[in-house]
């Protein structure tokens, strides 16, 4: 998969546990040698950890920020913001 042009994959990627969370199952990759131990290793936690050891890989992005707008509308057409909101370190 990450070897193929058409998917557009650039290092580094992280390899995800499909199921669970609390960075279980998660592994950072920076090049290209280190894919199928980092696959296999969070692969293996997450297994262990949520009994699934489904694993996705995405692109990494190193400190993303999470940003929430709220916005509020009466049904009538009336809708207003209220503003953004970072999120980034819940």
């Amino acid at each position: 998969w990450i070897e193929d042009p058409a998917n557009n994959c650039e290092y580094p990627v992280i390899v995800k546990a499909a199921m669970g969370g609390g960075g279980k199952g998660m592994r950072v990759v920076y090049k290209e040698e280190d894919l199928v131990p980092a696959f296999e290793s969070a692969s293996s936690e997450a297994l262990a950890a949520f009994g699934d050891g489904s694993v996705f890989i995405e692109r990494f992005v190193d400190r993303p920020r999470h940003i929430e707008v709220q916005i509020i509308g009466d049904g009538t057409g009336n809708v207003v913001h209220l503003w953004e909101r970072d999120c980034s370190v819940q």
